[in-house]
Order: structure tokens, then sequence, then C-alpha cells
């Protein structure tokens, strides 16, 4: 057995030099947090990467969430529909601003919201749509638009897998509201710990400053009751230099996506989601459904990877909506695709650095070669 372990996923990074040579001014300046040059600069670079109107960096992909819908000030127990095939983070938000989620099904084919489903869970008290572009698969954003406009209802979209998207030719976070990106460590692009808000309305971008810094507005002058959630300057360098280098990055995870799809996309009880077309695609994650005509269950081949080192994951098992923390706490709603998903879900290992040899051999234990 290789004794090396294959993670799902492997942090991007730039050249040691490189970025040891780009945090060498901290040293001179001892500015390292409070929106110093580098946050003002990745902010402004992000902003025109990501094809978006406005942007306001956050110290990580939660946070930016979580302060993105306190932003809108809803009422206290209002209803935000969104989905349970998501990670954790994505009802946390909700719940932590003292809003009801409302778990709509989503759809078999690739994961996302089923906006068929949305309109039949808006009541009075419904003042929010969810979605999440999941494994950057992306919502039927017209459709939800649509729906929204109808109800006088805001979108904020979860766009934490789907960062370097774009949708007819614009970037995904043009859409709704607002879009939430994760720059995690595990994401396509990082910045050590960190993320984002995308939004149109320039007064979004004064209520999240004040959120994320306390509300100082001045030396002598808090104008409103926030937190801290800035990003400090180590993180900011780190998303510059990793700027450079994200579409080859890009470019690496294509081409080991497109190797896994053209290997796989026959075996027997293996499944792919489907992507919508006029999509610009990160290769985030390769997701596999494991049906049931697949010659073993879908743990018993998480389970057979694991014992060759090879670490996939149940990305995402079980919905949150099944979650100890909100099991049985929320209305109850049809979840029977998002429940089949979740059982049948594993995404195997990508990232640019996987090197052909043990993407050979992942593909050889799904295609039973082995």
């Amino acid at each position: 057995m290789n004794t090396e372990k294959i993670l799902v996923t492997r942090t991007t990074m730039p050249p040691y030099e490189e970025y040891i040579e780009a945090i060498r001014p901290l040293w001179d300046s001892h500015w390292i947090t409070n929106m110093g040059k580098y946050h003002r600069e990745l902010e402004k670079a992000l902003t025109g990467y990501l094809d978006v109107p406005e942007l306001s960096l956050m110290v990580n992909g939660h946070m930016a969430l979580e302060m993105t819908i306190q932003a809108f000030d809803f009422p206290e127990g209002a209803e935000v529909i969104t989905t349970p095939f998501t990670f954790i983070s994505t009802t946390h938000a909700i719940v932590r601003n003292h809003l009801q989620p409302v778990f709509c099904d989503v759809k078999e084919s690739d994961g996302t919201i089923d906006e068929d489903r949305i309109e039949e869970l808006i009541t009075e008290k419904t003042v929010a749509i969810l979605p999440v572009h999941v494994y950057g698969n992306v919502c039927n954003v017209e459709a939800i638009q649509k729906i929204a406009d109808k109800y006088s209802l805001k979108v904020i979209y979860d766009a934490a897998h789907a960062f370097g998207v774009t949708y007819n030719g614009k970037g995904i976070g043009n859409y709704g509201d607002a879009a939430v990106f994760s720059f995690h460590a595990t994401k396509v692009y990082n910045t050590i710990e960190g993320g984002a808000v995308a939004f149109s309305d320039h007064r979004l971008y004064d209520r999240l400053y004040n959120l994320k810094n306390f509300g100082i507005r001045g030396e002598e002058l808090v104008v409103s009751i926030g937190a801290n959630a800035k990003m400090n300057e180590f993180s900011a360098i780190m998303g510059l230099c990793n700027l450079k280098h994200v579409d080859d990055a890009i470019r690496g995870r294509k081409k080991r996506w497109e190797l896994y799809a053209e290997k796989l996309s026959g075996t027997e009880g293996i499944r792919l989601f489907e992507r919508r077309g006029e999509t610009v695609h990160n290769y985030a994650y390769f997701p596999v459904l494991v049906k049931k005509d697949f010659r073993m269950t879908r743990d018993e081949l998480y389970q057979c990877l694991r014992e060759e080192n090879i670490y996939p994951r149940k990305y995402f098992y079980p919905l949150t909506s099944d979650q100890a923390c909100f099991k049985n706490k929320y209305k109850r709603t049809e979840l029977d695709a998002a429940r089949r998903l979740a059982e049948e879900i594993l995404v195997l290992p990508l990232y640019p650095e996987l090197e052909q040899k043990e993407l050979k051999r992942i593909i050889d234990i799904l295609s039973g070669n082995r």
C-alpha cells in the first residue's frame, strides 16, 4: 500500500520566496491589520478579477455570510429559504442571526436548490432566499430572481465554491443582492483564511464595513454596533500572491477533472452531475454519485479508498437539517432528493499537484481495474 496520503484537496500556495519577499515590508511598517495597504490592494484586485461592482473583504467566508445576512437587518424570527445540501456554515449563519431556516429540496441533476420548490415554501414571514452554488454548479439564477422579485425577497448566494466562475459572461458575484465567497485554505483560491462579499448597492459596503470593524468610523466615532471580522495583512498578501497563480491552478484542476470525467463517465453505478451551459467553471471539486447498481455501497467505496491511503469526503452528509444541532428544530419539508444525494455523494481528491499515477490509481479503484 502507498504510504503517502492523498487528501481530498491540497492547499495551493505561491513560491516560498515570493511570499517571503512580499511580506518583508510589514517589518518596516509594522502595520499588519486594520485595513492596511495590502487589504486595500486585494479588495481592488478581487473586484476586478471576479468582475463585480463592489466587494468587501472579511476574515473568513463564514463571517462574510453571517454579516451579510445581518447587514440586511431582517426582523428576528423571519424565515430564510435555503438548501440543506451544503456545508454547515450556511445554516449556522442564518440561525446565528436569529432567523429560521426553511429547507428546500435540491435537484438531483446538479445538487443546487430546486427552484420549482421554492414558491410553495414562501410565507408572510419569508424575507430571503439563500441558495448555494454547490461544487461551483450554478443555481438557476434567473428563476430564483424572478421568484424573489415577485415576493419582494432578498437573494443572498453562498458562492463559497464558486470563485472565478462566470455565467452568461458575467462573474457569478453579479447575481442576487449579494454573493459570498470563501478563501479558506481548502478552496480553489485562498488567503489562508478569508472571505468576501460581492454586491452592487454601495450602501451595503458601509454596513459591512461597520459590522466588521466595531462600527468605528473615526478615532472618536462609533456609529453602530459591530464585531471584528477584518482580514489581516499577512492573509491579504497571501491572497495577492495566490491571485497571480490562480489561473494556472484552475487549468491544472481542469486537466485532472477532465481525465476523471473521461474515465469514469461510463462506469456502471457511477453518475456525474450535470453542468449548466454558458458557464465557465473553476473545477473546484470532483463529486460522484455512487448508485445502487455500483458493485459496492458509497460507504464501502469510501472505506476501500481510505485503506489505500486515499481520503475522499462525503460532501455533504448528513444534510445540515439532519445534524444533531438542527434536527427536528425547524419546519419540516420534503427533502427526498437531497437525502438521496447525501447518501450517494463522494468527492474525490482533486488539486493541481495530483500526480498522474495517483489519479490513475483512484480511477482504477472506481473502475474495478484493481
